[in-house]
């Protein structure tokens, strides 16, 4: 199974400059909690911007044209199709970012887990996708100030 994971804004903001809108304690709790043991795909962008580098207890590939790139604690693969064939037999992947994985990782994707924040940054410069009628809301848990949405692709 194929998830991509964002947290955005009203208006599908995603980031501003290579980092986050918004940073919510619940939010990145819940991105542990479903991400950890698992295989999380990203942009090299996306792994330059993490504090710590690769995220801990999870395989990390990281896309990139670079060939022989070395990247401590990650895989590098030159697309995400490639991403994915490394990732063939295993039951959960996650698409962590940024903006053109996700574009390009919804024609893979058969959960979208999102967390959609009640406010607006003006300031973002990067955003996600809109999701297709492909997709439909299975759950909702609203919360102060934001909603963790699950979608699926329809059968």
């Amino acid at each position: 199974m194929i998830h991509i994971i964002a947290a955005v804004d009203l208006r599908r903001g995603l980031g501003l400059r290579g980092g986050m809108l918004f940073h919510i304690r619940e939010d990145l709790r819940r991105f542990k909690a479903l991400t950890t043991g698992h295989t999380v795909i990203m942009g090299r962008r996306t792994f330059e911007s993490l504090p710590g580098g690769a995220l801990p207890n999870r395989r990390n590939i990281v896309l990139t044209r670079r060939a022989g790139l070395q990247l401590p604690g990650a895989e590098t693969a030159p697309s995400l199709d490639a991403a994915l064939a490394m990732t063939a037999g295993e039951p959960e992947v996650f698409i962590i970012g940024g903006a053109s994985v996700y574009a390009e990782g919804m024609a893979h994707a058969d959960v979208i887990d999102l967390t959609l924040i009640r406010q607006t940054a003006p300031e973002a410069d990067t955003f996600f996708p809109e999701i297709g009628p492909e997709f439909e809301i299975t759950a909702t848990d609203p919360r102060d100030g934001f909603d963790f949405i699950t979608y699926r692709r329809k059968a």
